[in-house]
């Protein structure tokens, strides 16, 4: 089996439900192609005692054929199980075929794809339900695992679950995409040697998610395999977009028309913003969307700095969707070279731009830990301020504000070699801190913070300005 990386705190937390001696109940959720399967079986392979995966839209015959099917793989057995007539009777069949082997040691059972099993009218959280409660939380040698990529249906009908699975769920855990870090490691385990610039225009182009990753060819460079990948005809995220959505959300049409609104704006969008961008109802449908895309990932929320949660700011943070609204939707199959091209379009740097400062917003503790203030409380947020008669209006697209009095003001910028300050851009930072503080009337020490791929020239206006500089390799920390 391939090596497990990363995860570290993932495996630590699963490995302690191991040792438990009572009954464990994990739910484990994130977006597709994220690795959670995969993370199960490495780290419970020698203890899994059954293991089921839903079909998506499969009705109950069907699901109830594949769980005879693995039951038969679980013990083995040449001869067929008849196939349960209904989800009660499929959980009596499991309890007595697991009871000789939980009596006497460790074992799991892990139910994958958890939401697709319970298909419509097939009361299967029902019996799931009475399954735990009467025979399965008197084990304590069990731990049972439940597995799905519609993270809002798992916190809806597990986590949250007011009926006779209240509060039963032990351990919880929702996978992220890989860090820049773990993306490093995976592709050196794979043998893709790349330097750290080439591994992060593949994580703005995929993000962190280790099948997407799995792709790429050693010996290819970072922008070969975006070409062959995205915009060959046979390519693997050629047609993932819609499929990716389909299969996580119902009416996915909602969800992908906030993502695009959220692609065009860079600056993020509020609730009231995404309605008048969208024309989506502004009753509870808006709001079910954007917890099911953040809950899933796709979507992250900030609160403005002097703001409340009322104010919340959604930025698109799925850097795979955004490069296909960027590019993909409209030159699918154009074949090689094209991402050369592209790359040497003027819309290229607006989209490097807002892919890199979604990535350095996913990694503020390397950044938090490159500034030393990783022991220090820190309130991360982003800051926009409209032009009025005193002033021209500002956005603060990360903003540190720190409990020893102090707040990061971080300028985020990719570039392909050493980041130059123009006296125009030194203008444009010098103004955004003055307007801050005229705005906030804050009166804690303000730092300007460059982060930046290969680091900052340091000219006089960097040096007038800048107090710190964190760099791409610092974000690899």
């Amino acid at each position: 089996m391939e090596k497990l990386i990363g995860r570290i705190a993932e495996k630590k937390v699963l490995e302690t439900a191991m040792a438990s001696n009572s009954t464990e109940l994990v739910a484990i959720y994130g977006r597709r192609r994220v690795g959670k399967t995969f993370l199960i079986r490495s780290v419970y392979e020698k203890q899994i005692a059954f293991e089921f995966t839903g079909v998506k839209n499969a009705n109950l015959s069907e699901q109830l054929e594949n769980f005879s099917r693995s039951l038969k793989k679980a013990t083995g057995s040449p001869s067929d199980f008849a196939v349960p007539t209904n989800w009660s009777v499929a959980f009596d069949i499991l309890e007595k075929v697991l009871e000789p082997i939980v009596n006497k040691k460790k074992a799991v059972i892990f139910f994958d794809e958890f939401p697709w099993i319970n298909s419509p009218k097939s009361n299967f959280l029902k019996a799931f339900d009475y399954f735990w409660n009467t025979w399965a939380s008197k084990h304590p040698n069990l731990t049972v695992v439940i597995c799905g990529s519609a993270a809002s249906w798992m916190i809806q009908n597990i986590v949250k679950n007011k009926g006779g699975l209240h509060n039963r769920v032990s351990v919880r855990i929702k996978l992220s995409p890989f860090t820049l870090q773990e993306t490093e490691a995976y592709l050196k385990s794979r043998s893709v040697k790349l330097d750290r610039y080439q591994v992060l225009n593949l994580y703005m182009v995929m993000g962190g998610i280790p099948q997407y990753l799995s792709n790429i060819q050693t010996g290819e460079s970072a922008t070969q395999a975006i070409d062959r990948i995205c915009f060959t005809q046979h390519g693997y995220l050629v047609d993932e977009f819609n499929n990716l959505y389909s299969s996580l959300f119902d009416h996915s049409s909602n969800h992908i028309t906030v993502v695009k609104a959220l692609a065009g704006k860079s600056k993020g969008l509020t609730r009231s913003e995404i309605i008048t961008n969208t024309a989506l109802s502004s009753g509870g449908t808006v709001s079910q969307v954007l917890e099911e895309l953040e809950e899933s990932g796709f979507i992250n929320s900030y609160i403005p700095f002097g703001k409340t949660t009322k104010d919340l700011v959604y930025r698109l943070s799925d850097e795979y969707s955004l490069f296909y609204l960027k590019y993909m939707g409209k030159k699918k199959g154009t074949g090689k070279g094209t991402w050369l091209r592209i790359s040497e379009m003027p819309s290229w740097a607006s989209w490097s731009g807002f892919a890199f400062e979604s990535i350095c917003l996913k990694h503020v503790e390397q950044i938090k830990f490159t500034l030393g203030i990783n022991a220090v409380f820190v309130e991360e947020s982003i800051w926009r301020n409209s032009p009025s008669t005193n002033n021209k209006g500002a956005q603060i697209d990360l903003l540190l504000d720190r409990s020893d009095r102090c707040i990061n003001i971080c300028e985020m910028k990719f570039s392909s070699n050493t980041f130059t300050i123009s006296k125009k851009y030194a203008e444009e930072i010098e103004q955004k801190k003055d307007v801050f503080v005229a705005v906030t009337k804050t009166k804690k020490t303000i730092f300007l913070t460059m982060v930046s791929t290969y680091g900052t020239s340091k000219n006089p206006y960097y040096n007038k300005l800048i107090q710190n500089e964190v760099t791409m390799d610092d974000l690899f920390s």
